[in-house]
C-alpha cells in the first residue's frame, strides 16, 4: 500500500511542476524576450552610429561618385556632422538670442503640434478604415468594387495632392465654421492612415475559419451577435499591425503636408527652415530629422496600449 501511495503521490506530483513550470518559464520568456529586444533596438541604433562615423572617417571628401551619379553623400562637416556634434547641438540655443529656447525645446514643441495633428488624422483613417473593412466584408460585391480603388489611391503623389485639398479646405465655410489649415493637414494624414487599417481590417474581419462561422449559425446567432463575438476578436492580430503601421503613415503625411501646405509651427516646417540654414550650423539641420523619427517611434509605440488592453486577443501576433 505503501509503495502503490509513494508511485501515485509521485505521479501526481509531476503534473503538478509540469504545469507549474511553463508558467514561471512563461513569464520569464516573455521577459527575456522583452529584454532582447531593447537590445537589439540599442544595438542597431549603435551600429548606424558606427557606421556613420565610419564612413565619416574613411569615405572621400567628396562621396563615392559612379560615373556622373552620387551614390554616397561627401564626408565633409557641412554634409555629415559629427554623431556628438548633432547630439550636443540640441543641448544650445536654437538662436544666439539671450532668450532663445534650448533648440531641443523647440523640436519638442513642434513635435508635439505635429502629433496632435496626425493623432486627429489617425482617428479619422482608423473609422474610414473600419468602415470600409465591414463593408467589404459585408458584401462580396463591394469588396470586389472597392478594393482596387482604395490600392490606386495610395498612388497619388502626396506633394501634388497636398496643394489641392487645402485649395479646396479654404472654401469650406458651414455658417460660423470655417476651415482651418491644420484640418487640411489632417485630412492628408488620415489618407495615408486608413490604407493598411482597411486592408488589415479586412484581413482579420475574414480570417475566422468557418467551423466557427457554423457554430454562430447554430447558436442562432444574427450578423452583428457574429461581428462583435467572433470576428472583431479574431481580427486583432491583424488589426493591431495596421494600427501600428497606419499611425506611423499618419505621422509620415501630416510631416509633408505641412511641408506642402506652409503650415506654421510643425515638425515639418521647421525642418525646411533649418535646412536652409544647414551651411552656417549643419548641426542644427538635423534635429528635427532627430524629431521626426522620435516623433514616428512615439506615434507607433503608442498603440502598444492597445496591444496591452487586448492581450486576451494577441495569441497568433505573439506566436509569429
Amino acid at each position: 500500500m505503501s509503495e502503490t501511495t509513494a508511485v501515485t503521490d509521485a505521479a501526481g506530483a509531476a503534473p503538478d511542476r509540469g504545469i507549474r513550470s511553463p508558467r514561471r518559464g512563461g513569464r520569464g520568456g516573455r521577459g527575456r524576450r522583452a529584454l532582447a529586444r531593447w537590445g537589439w533596438g540599442l544595438a542597431g541604433i549603435l551600429a548606424v552610429v558606427l557606421i556613420w562615423e565610419a564612413y565619416k572617417l574613411l569615405g572621400p571628401a567628396d562621396g563615392v561618385v559612379l560615373g556622373t551619379t552620387r551614390v554616397l553623400p561627401r564626408t565633409t562637416d557641412l554634409a555629415m556632422p559629427h554623431v556628438w556634434e548633432m547630439i550636443g547641438r540640441l543641448g544650445e540655443p536654437v538662436t544666439r538670442s539671450p532668450t532663445a529656447q534650448p533648440l531641443w525645446a523647440v523640436i519638442a514643441l513642434s513635435a508635439l503640434t505635429t502629433l496632435g495633428i496626425a493623432a486627429v488624422g489617425w482617428l479619422v483613417g482608423v473609422v474610414v478604415g473600419i468602415g470600409l473593412a465591414l463593408v467589404m466584408q459585408r458584401w462580396r460585391l463591394a469588396e470586389w468594387g472597392l478594393l482596387p480603388w482604395i490600392i490606386i489611391s495610395q498612388t497619388v503623389p502626396l506633394i501634388a495632392f497636398a496643394p489641392v485639398v487645402k485649395s479646396w479646405g479654404s472654401r469650406v465655410e458651414i455658417g460660423s465654421f470655417e476651415w482651418q489649415d491644420w484640418m487640411s493637414v489632417a485630412l492628408i494624414a488620415s489618407y495615408l492612415a486608413f490604407f493598411p487599417i482597411a486592408i488589415g481590417a479586412l484581413k482579420g474581419l475574414q480570417s475566422p475559419d468557418r467551423i466557427h462561422e457554423e457554430l454562430m449559425q447554430t447558436y442562432a446567432a444574427g450578423y452583428w451577435t457574429t461581428l462583435v463575438k467572433l470576428r472583431f476578436p479574431a481580427s486583432v492580430p491583424y488589426l493591431l499591425p495596421a494600427l501600428r503601421l497606419g499611425a506611423a503613415n499618419a505621422v509620415i503625411g501630416a510631416v509633408v503636408a505641412e511641408v506642402s501646405t506652409g503650415l506654421q509651427g510643425g515638425i515639418g516646417r521647421i525642418l525646411i527652415q533649418f535646412a536652409g540654414q544647414a551651411s552656417g550650423d549643419p548641426a542644427k539641420a538635423w534635429a528635427p530629422i532627430f524629431g521626426a523619427i522620435v516623433l514616428g517611434l512615439v506615434a507607433a509605440g503608442s498603440i502598444a496600449l492597445l496591444g496591452v488592453i487586448l492581450k486576451n486577443y494577441r495569441r497568433t501576433e505573439e506566436a509569429a
